[in-house]
């Protein structure tokens, strides 16, 4: 295998994608890297961001070349700026929030399920597929400009939620490998927020931290917000990091955002007789993102004008004006998703509806400061750090430092974020060299502790399930490239169909590997199963023992391994959901 010259980090956003690089042979800085992409119909620039959105377009929608790029003629889609513009007037055919779809448990990951509610002339893709294409978008636009160091000669570190499962990690494992990846490591996207502060201050770090600091990291970003609590420790007369929880993934961001300022302006504009259907809708909520990052940064503006396209033959005549006022958008903001709440304040549940279309998990809760108390639950931090774009916004980093200082009751020291955009992607980067020797390291293993189903052994009972305890493999903070052996002996069904459940905690730090409990009672989230038909004698039950390993990449691995003849069954989590 080739040396790799270069540390690559990749932030696959839900809203933007970055890429950062760091050489591998000196102690430069991170530094981020432009990426080339479609602005506009027939014109190409490089850009910081690539805007995390896949446009397919119909065949007689464009001219010929118009989403041409240096090493494309004429491809059929395109992703990036353009593609995020075109969400506003033909969203049927505009694919966004892949990410989250790639984390949600509830559908075949891997079935043609996007764009949703696109047109039956479209050939969908799965969300697998989707990131794919994005991380393909990046291969070709940083080989046209380094053509003797390709992407896929390098080490690539590729973030990832810390609250994302095993499951969507493979998933992302499986999206990066299938366009060359192969050289690649998956961080934590908080961890990757701290590195890039880290690498920021250079040797000068340690002058900021002290043992038994609890930092806070909050990352709202455009359709997701995560928190995680790393702590500063003494490792022999050394200062060293580790992380010690991490949140729920809560689908909550910018996006609401945007949609809430856009309802809001349509009640205005019906105010004054003016009806508005879901296409205008969309359109207006686009108009409202880019209405929203004018005020929020530029402090004297008082207002931005707001228009989007009427319905009919004559669109420039029929256009639709408004105008986002500061204090619309502070109400709607400040009041709607950071309202000031105590330290006990917690989200609030709705009812589901017995029927509800397909999509994604959204929170019920706009309220992240609500989010944010149920995650600390009475933990103290001593600092906070910020990352994701919407915390760019002076006014909202205000207001959630503000809240937490009042839980507090004390100081919170905050962490000066370079680059809210592109943090994550130069933490990554940074994070390749540190793997190498060179540089700080944050210790944290799987952010999650693991857990498999054991069906007892008991007699019939009509209408009453057998009990299942779970039995924990993977202990949270199980650090990469370790496994741990089950003690007990347990009966592996071989030959036949079988179903695997697994359950996971964020929060169970106390567990050991073998622990056993009741799923119910521990407060365990299940997740996708392992469904499998085992080599062997038809419905034989061969006695194994269970072997757990948290892999290099970040990903968990599980097998079987008989007493006997130490074959080893290696089971893969299902993401397909029947």
């Amino acid at each position: 295998m080739t040396s790799a010259r270069f540390s690559i980090g990749i932030d696959l956003g839900t809203t933007n994608t970055a890429l950062a690089c760091a050489p591998l042979d000196a102690n430069d800085a991170p530094a981020p890297f432009a990426l080339d992409q479609v602005v506009a119909a027939g014109e190409h620039q490089a850009r910081p961001l690539l805007p995390s959105f896949l446009y397919l377009p119909a065949d007689v929608e464009l001219p010929a070349g118009a989403l041409a790029l240096p090493w494309f003629a004429d491809p059929r889609y395109c992703v990036g700026l353009f593609a995020r513009e075109r969400a506003a007037s033909v969203p049927g055919r505009v694919v966004s929030s892949a990410k989250s779809w790639l984390c949600h448990a509830g559908v075949d990951r891997r079935s043609p399920l996007l764009p949703a509610g696109a047109p039956e002339d479209l050939q969908r893709l799965s969300p697998v597929e989707v990131s794919a294409r994005i991380l393909e978008h990046l291969v070709r636009a940083w080989d046209q400009a380094h053509p003797d160091a390709p992407l896929r000669e390098q080490d690539v570190v590729l973030t990832v939620p810390a609250s994302f499962d095993a499951v969507a990690r493979a998933l992302t494992e499986e999206s990066a490998k299938s366009v060359g990846l192969e050289r690649l490591t998956l961080l934590e996207e908080p961890q990757a927020a701290l590195y890039a502060w880290v690498a920021a201050q250079g040797d000068g770090w340690r002058k900021h931290a002290k043992v038994g600091d609890l930092i806070l990291v909050v990352d709202i970003g455009g359709g997701t917000t995560d928190f995680s609590l790393i702590e500063v420790k003494d490792e022999g007369g050394n200062l060293a990091l580790h992380r010690v929880a991490v949140g729920e993934h809560i689908l909550l961001g910018g996006d609401n955002m945007d949609l809430a300022l856009a309802h809001r302006l349509k009640a205005k504009l019906e105010a004054e007789g003016r009806e508005l259907d879901d296409w205008q809708l969309r359109a207006l909520m686009h108009s409202c993102r880019a209405a929203k990052e004018e005020l929020l940064e530029h402090d004297k503006k008082q207002k931005v004008p707001v228009a989007i396209p009427g319905r009919g033959s004559k669109l420039v005549g029929g256009t639709i004006r408004t105008e986002l006022l500061r204090e619309e958008l502070s109400e709607t903001l400040l009041e709607g998703f950071f309202p000031e709440v105590d330290a006990g304040a917690r989200p609030q549940q709705a009812k589901k509806a017995g029927l509800m279309t397909l999509g994604l998990p959204y929170a019920h809760d706009a309220g992240i400061t609500r989010h944010l108390a149920a995650f600390l639950d009475g933990r103290t931090p001593t600092k906070l750090l910020f990352n994701g774009g919407v915390t760019k916004s002076p006014l909202l980093r205000a207001r959630i430092a503000g809240i937490v200082k009042g839980w507090l009751g004390g100081a919170l020291e905050l962490m000066e974020s370079p680059e809210l955009d592109a943090a994550v992607a130069l933490g990554a980067a940074y994070y390749g060299r540190a793997r190498t020797g060179k540089g700080v390291r944050i210790k944290g293993g799987a952010s999650r502790a693991y857990y498999v189903g054991i069906e007892r052994s008991e007699l019939a009972v009509p209408g009453v399930a057998p009990r299942v305890d779970a039995v924990c493999i993977a202990p949270l903070g199980m650090e990469e490239g370790s496994e741990i052996e089950l003690p007990m002996e347990l009966g592996l069904v071989v030959g036949e169909p079988a179903t695997f459940r697994f359950f996971a905690s964020s929060t169970r730090r106390e567990d050991a590997p073998a622990s056993t409990m009741d799923p119910k009672k521990a407060e365990l989230s299940e997740v996708a199963p392992i469904e499998a038909t085992l080599q062997g004698p038809a419905g034989a039950l061969v006695p194994v023992k269970l072997h757990a390993r948290v892999t290099e990449v970040g990903t968990l691995e599980l097998s079987a391994v008989e007493s006997g003849t130490h074959k080893r069954h290696k089971l893969e989590f299902n993401i397909r959901v029947e």
